[in-house]
């Protein structure tokens, strides 16, 4: 299961105290948005669930801010344990961040990666790997690069009608010391039943993965959203080297509108 928890969060959600009144748009979230997931994991026809990650959005001065966390659970921690943590601040105006941090403990590996993206559209990259001397690496980006957080928020204010079905869409963005091209297809719409909450109208989308330590590349991912005004994803599974994986919500809490989408 080496290192598949962060990359799926991150390609999900990939998430408080609220200040409404200085938000002045027409965005499917605002401040206060709680999303709470479950994440499981499938090898042999067994299905357990593993861990668990929340994301909350705040607003002030101009700017969202993400924090994203994930952990895995008490008696998986016994053989891999794991730790996440994800910050951003954009701008809402522009989707433009600041400043991306994540501090990442999967077993034995560690990471702390930050971002600055600059005005002239390059990012200045920090890693540390465990107790190793930080490594400095600036990335020409450009006005579409982005951190998979900002742009999982940024994506959420698109809209799909039925000719947009089968049309690649690219995906622009950063992640420690890469920079990564890929694309996500909008499949259509369907009605998914999630454990524990209920049965939404969606829409579904697949997402090209990067083949790395986790993921062989030669599969998509399926990601579920909901097809109301929110968007908001309920969903996601992807076929990983070794069995696959899956993740469902089990919370919304502070939604800036009625979940519609929700039949029963």
């Amino acid at each position: 299961m080496k290192r598949f928890f962060v990359y799926l969060i991150i390609n999900l959600t990939v998430f408080s105290s609220a200040i409404f009144s200085q938000e002045k748009n027409n965005y499917p979230f605002h401040s206060g948005e709680r999303l709470d997931f479950v994440m499981n994991y499938t090898w042999g026809g067994v299905i357990t669930d593993v861990g668990s990650a929340t994301c909350n959005l705040t607003y002030s001065d101009g700017n969202y801010n993400v924090l994203l966390t994930g952990r895995s659970f008490k008696f998986f921690d016994m053989f891999f344990k794991v730790r996440e943590r994800f910050e951003v601040k954009f701008s809402e105006k522009t989707f433009r961040p600041s400043r991306f941090h994540r501090e990442a403990a999967e077993g034995k590996y560690r990471m702390n990666n930050t971002l600055i993206f600059n005005p002239d559209y390059t990012i200045s990259s920090r890693t540390q790997k465990r107790d190793k001397p930080a490594v400095d690496t600036l990335l020409k980006g450009t006005s579409n690069t982005l951190d998979l957080l900002t742009l999982f928020f940024k994506y959420r204010t698109m809209e799909f009608a039925e000719s947009s079905v089968g049309v690649k869409k690219p995906l622009e963005f950063v992640i420690d010391k890469e920079i990564y091209n890929l694309y996500f297809i909008y499949l259509g719409k369907e009605n998914k039943k999630i454990i524990g909450v209920g049965t939404f109208r969606t829409m579904k989308f697949a997402a090209k993965v990067v083949a790395g330590n986790v993921f062989d590349g030669k599969e998509d991912m399926l990601i579920w959203v909901t097809d109301d005004r929110n968007k908001i994803p309920v969903f996601f599974e992807s076929p990983i080297i070794v069995g696959k994986v899956q993740g469902r919500i089990t919370g919304i809490t502070g939604n800036k509108y009625p979940l519609t989408s929700k039949i029963k």
